[in-house]
């Protein structure tokens, strides 16, 4: 059987320090920053879209294994579910008691 390599110690503790960063970075701009609290949000949402990327790259190997094609359209796909249900949830919520 042939051994996939999922990433050497170096990029895996570069992973690890980017994503301590990038947190360290939406900590900083939430409690000491004096920025609009809708700047603030959309700054935190960047962050976080950033850093699930660099996780699933990093350390869930998206790009590794013989189907990576597949396992891309199957990380879209459930985003796409996830971005559904959270709006529509948003929504539903939002406008309930009309």
């Amino acid at each position: 059987m042939e051994k996939h390599a999922h990433g050497t110690p170096k990029t895996q503790v570069f992973g690890f320090v980017l994503s301590l960063v990038l947190t360290f970075a939406a900590l900083f701009v939430a409690l000491k920053t004096s920025l609009s609290f809708n700047v603030i949000m959309w700054i935190i949402g960047i962050l976080a879209i950033i850093q699930a990327a660099l996780q699933l790259f990093m350390f869930m190997h998206l790009r590794d294994g013989e189907d990576s094609k597949a396992q891309t359209i199957n990380v879209l796909y459930g985003v796409f579910i996830a971005v559904v249900t959270v709006a529509g949830s948003i929504w539903v919520m939002s406008f309930g008691n009309m």
